[in-house]
């Protein structure tokens, strides 16, 4: 079974190319690059065509860069691919040729000629196997799946059948128009993340990542479970640049594994921490990750809205993952790392200081109202400045062109995975899938918002089972969103961000934790049980989203009772989930209290004050009891 999904999520796999064709590719990469950042600076394309020109420049690379399949070979580009270069070209020069008519055409009202036909087709073609290769073959399938039902869902009798769509109409308003293949995702993708991810590789050629793992070690090394903590730490501050729990894991992961065990954490164990420490970081800010940009573009909610929102959840989060990392290593008895290999915090500040100048810059232009966009260049600018501070780090002429080539080719897979996504919504717009959709929540669920929530939370992770982040989401706002703002009304921000968690989550939740499989490569462990490790260390994330419907003062907080009532409640729910999770206490609970310390933290997230109050009376009480009856054993004993 684990061999049949690995092999349907699989992907095919990065080339590494050698000799002048390297080197072409780098300069085509960087040249992308630096496109991106004067069109989003300084420009002034209308933004479906710059959507649709920045789609097929990052077409060409992507063929040369990633391979068919996995057996393909790693250094030799094979015949195939070079036609699917040559088309992509053909197109891309087709597509930058026409952008005055993609700007000004009336789709719909003007027919198809022949070679926007050609065109059309061939590049959602481009645009399906390159989310094959990159994504895997199940987002593809969704894809496939929702075409279908775009063009033959005319013969479906019943609710959700639909009128007759044409090709040439399915065609028209999935390339000419912004609410497919060039609608929001790509749309974000070309432009904030594309600057986000450019700012997280240039701080990280910078030194970047270096000193923050050296300020997390600072901090946690030396205490129980130092080195797991370590990982939480310097995971979250890098992932909320990257945006990407994969590539967190795979960045970060690359030295905190080995060093948990080294100090000897079982490969699972090793590899559980990392997982569920870099998941979270696209949900931290300042930054988080692309689907909350897609998210600002999506619901019109400012990004800052959004920011501000989250940082309660986000703390909530990393507080959890850290008390279930300490409870399991004081029960384990892993210690920390030795006082030699604890960095000094004063002498990591000293030298590195400059490295959070580029952070406080990006918070201070995000509250002064900025764009995302020029917020991104203002830090990146930062980055590149401050990095001339630190010998060894500078980034000159070179370092400028080797983050730019590296931003573009990290930008290959989101890229690929947002077109899909657009494709997607293209075809619920055309079909009104979303209000068909709600009509099958409301005959599961009823009136219950309970129920529907649970269903939208499972539904969303099905939906992101295998998948980039951004995809994940874009699917649930699209198919769920309406359904729990519109019949449940629940407040906008609070839906979305609901949706949006579960959408993240999903890169660790099994069978398909794309984040396990990752860290699996490292540790050699086995990425289905590493999956279900990360998902105990971060229980209380898939409880949390739910207080942003029945606690919602923690997404707005104020100097009110009332909220911070319920921001102490989500508090100790959350620090009670964490202690029954790992069923320790300073000693072990046993099977009833720890029930009981879990099933209170649950009854924290009720709106109920009187339900509140039991559980948390009901949790402390079994602790304390737990807690009495140690103390009086051990008094015995002696």
């Amino acid at each position: 079974m684990i061999g049949f999904f690995n092999s349907l999520f699989s992907v095919g796999g990065r080339r590494k190319l050698e000799g002048p064709l390297a080197n072409a590719v780098k300069i085509y990469a960087a040249a992308v690059g630096l496109w991106v950042f004067y069109e989003t600076t300084f420009a002034r394309i209308d933004a479906l065509a710059a959507t649709a020109v920045f789609l097929c420049v990052m077409l060409p690379p992507s063929f040369l860069l990633v391979r068919a399949h996995a057996s393909a070979s790693e250094t030799r580009v094979p015949w195939y691919d070079w036609v699917l270069v040559a088309i992509s070209l053909a197109t891309a020069a087709y597509f930058v040729s026409m952008t005055d008519v993609i700007a000004t055409r009336m789709s719909l009202f003007m027919p198809l000629t022949t070679v926007q036909t050609i065109a059309a087709l061939a590049i959602v073609l481009l645009a399906l196997e390159i989310t094959r290769r990159t994504v895997g073959v199940f987002l593809m399938m969704i894809v496939v799946a929702f075409t279908a039902y775009n063009l033959f869902g005319d013969l479906i009798s019943g609710p959700l059948g639909h009128g007759v769509i044409t090709l040439n109409h399915f065609l028209d308003v999935n390339v000419f128009t912004g609410d497919g293949l060039f609608g929001v995702p790509v749309r974000v993708a070309a432009t904030y993340v594309f600057l986000f991810v450019m700012f997280g590789t240039f701080l990280e050629k910078a030194g970047g990542g270096e000193f923050f793992f050296r300020i997390a070690a600072a901090i946690a090394g030396r205490s129980h479970g130092g080195p797991a903590k370590i990982a939480v730490i310097s995971s979250a501050l890098f992932g909320t640049m990257s945006g990407s729990p994969t590539s967190d894991v795979v960045t970060t992961g690359s030295i905190t594994i080995p060093m948990m065990r080294r100090l000897k954490y079982s490969p699972r164990l090793a590899s559980a921490v990392e997982v569920a420490a870099s998941t979270g970081g696209s949900i931290l800010p300042p930054v988080m990750g692309s689907a909350a940009f897609i998210m600002a573009e999506y619901t019109g909610i400012s990004y800052i809205t959004i920011v501000a929102a989250s940082i309660i959840p986000a703390i909530l989060y990393y507080a959890c993952i850290m008390l279930q990392v300490h409870l399991r290593s004081e029960r384990l008895e892993l210690s920390g790392l030795g006082r030699d290999e604890v960095p000094s915090l004063a002498t990591t500040l000293r030298e590195g200081w400059v490295y959070i100048v580029p952070l406080v810059v990006l918070v201070v232009a995000l509250l002064q109202g900025y764009s995302p966009t020029l917020v991104a260049v203002f830090a990146t600018l930062s980055v590149i400045v401050a990095s001339w501070f630190r010998p060894g780090h500078r980034l000159g002429p070179v370092g400028i062109f080797d983050g730019m080539a590296s931003t573009t080719i990290r930008m290959l897979g989101v890229t690929g995975a947002c077109a899909a996504a657009g494709l997607v919504i293209g075809g619920i717009t055309m079909t009104g899938l979303a209000m068909k959709f709600s009509y099958i929540t409301f005959a599961f669920a009823g009136d219950s918002m309970a129920l529907a929530l649970v269903l939208s939370a499972a539904v969303t992770i099905l939906l992101g089972l295998g998948m980039p982040t951004p995809s994940a989401y874009v699917l649930a706002a699209v198919l769920i969103g309406p359904t729990l703002v519109n019949e449940f009304q629940i407040p906008l921000l609070n839906a979305h961000l609901f949706l949006m968690y579960f959408a993240v989550l999903s890169a660790m939740t099994p069978p398909v934790a794309v984040a396990a499989y990752a860290a699996a490569a490292i540790s050699d462990a086995n990425p289905i049980g590493i999956a279900l490790s990360a998902c105990k260390l971060s229980l209380a994330a898939f409880i949390l989203p739910f207080a942003f419907v029945y606690a919602p003062s923690i997404l707005n907080p104020a100097f009110e009772m009332n909220t911070l009532i319920q921001i102490t409640t989500v508090c100790i729910g959350t620090v009670l989930l964490a202690i029954g999770a790992e069923g320790f206490f300073r000693r072990s609970l046993d099977v009833v209290p720890r029930g009981v310390v879990f099933c209170g933290g649950l009854m924290m997230f009720t709106p109920s004050y009187l339900v509140s109050a039991v559980g948390a009376a009901a949790g402390i009480g079994a602790i304390l009891l737990t807690l009495a009856r140690g103390n009086r054993a051990k008094q015995i004993s002696t």
